[in-house]
């Protein structure tokens, strides 16, 4: 089954817009024929995981033990463990298992997931590879923008989501593309 990673906070709360956001955003990943990835744990996390796994999708997390000793394992959606033993292993595998990445509002470590897909796809454009679509939530763009050297064009590589409609329909640009070579 094709993936979609989902990068977001793990502080979110049930009950909140936020956490039903995601939720609905797990939900949205799953009727649209993929399954999801997050990092495993509370937060948005488990509410996309929630979401995905009521509407028949596969929930895959892949944790980090060893930097949240703390945390009783994965949230209970979680079909499958993927235990990493560092922060950038665990961030290279969110993004390798999917065939695109989604970004809810986040912290540090959601800023930092971002960051990395986005590098990823930088460097496959310069290689003249296929990119990984990386949909970002449209509150991402106060934070990221053209800058420094940002470009414009290199912000193009971001699909702002902003609605559940938006969501949609960069899903359903998933669902039409190819599945990649193996």
């Amino acid at each position: 089954m094709r993936l979609v990673t989902v990068f977001g906070s793990s502080r979110v709360q049930p009950g909140t817009p936020a956490y039903a956001e995601a939720h609905a955003w797990g939900r949205a990943i799953a009727e649209a024929g993929f399954g999801v990835a997050t990092g495993g744990y509370n937060g948005a996390m488990e509410a996309v995981s929630q979401g995905a796994k009521e509407a028949g999708g596969l929930v895959v997390g892949i944790t980090a033990p060893v930097l949240f000793p703390h945390r009783d394992g994965p949230n209970v959606h979680v079909d499958l463990e993927l235990p990493s033993s560092s922060l950038l292993t665990r961030i290279e595998r969110l993004i390798d298992v999917s065939v695109a990445c989604l970004a809810l509002p986040g912290g540090v470590g959601t800023l930092a997931e971002i960051l990395a897909a986005w590098n990823l796809n930088h460097i496959a454009q310069m290689h003249g590879k296929p990119q990984k679509p990386l949909g970002v939530h449209v509150g991402w763009l106060g934070v990221i923008r053209a800058g420094l050297e940002v470009t414009p064009e290199t912000l193009q590589m971001l699909t702002p989501i902003d609605s559940q409609a938006r969501l949609e329909a960069f899903l359903s640009n998933l669902s039409s593309a190819p599945a990649p070579a193996k």
